[in-house]
């Protein structure tokens, strides 16, 4: 599997962080009790679709019957995600579906992610090979803290990360951060 993707990833710097998300999912589950070797899988094949250049997202998610949201006629990049997860199915064999949904939802999230989505998001944002402001402190905060929480943060900073780029935000992004909120909210109370 590693080294079909290598192949077809043909960027050997996606490739690299396509190892190191699959390395922090491992991690993740084990710290948080998921399946490491669903983490694995999933981390590994989360940007296979990235074998794509973007302007071709749109072509190759209808050719899948991959609905086309308002947003991605702007942002088509967002469809790697969900083309992701049919092409680890069609060229990879992979047919659990709580991989597929883990590797459909790592750019954007939903309302009530099972705990492997939220890993293969969070490995996604933390793996050792991402560099950014203020990411040191953001994996220490992956490591100590609950995994909503974690997750909370993590969509505060992708949230706040799109809106300086003048991007639009993905409505199940938003979805998703308020959902684990209320839940946070609702168990304070």
């Amino acid at each position: 599997m590693q080294e079909k993707l290598q192949q077809s990833l043909n960027n050997k710097h996606r490739f690299i962080h396509s190892l190191g998300v699959s390395e922090t999912a491992v991690k993740l589950a084990e710290k948080f009790g998921a399946s490491p070797q669903k983490a694995k899988t999933a981390g590994l094949l989360h940007d296979c679709a990235r074998e794509f250049p973007v302007p071709s997202l749109i072509g190759e998610a209808r050719k899948r019957n991959i609905p086309i949201e308002f947003i991605d006629n702007y942002q088509p990049i967002l469809l790697h995600a969900a083309l992701g997860a049919a092409l680890s199915s069609e060229k990879y064999g992979i047919d659990d579906i709580e991989i597929l949904d883990a590797i459909k939802l790592h750019t954007t999230g939903k309302e009530k992610m099972n705990l492997l989505d939220k890993i293969i998001y969070l490995a996604d944002m933390i793996e050792p090979n991402r560099q950014y402001d203020g990411i040191d402190e953001f994996r220490r905060v992956a490591e100590t803290g609950d995994i909503d929480t974690v997750m909370i943060a993590a969509f505060d900073r992708s949230i706040s990360f799109v809106i300086k780029k003048g991007q639009m935000v993905h409505p199940q992004t938003i979805l998703a951060r308020n959902y684990l909120l209320a839940q946070h909210i609702n168990h304070e109370k």
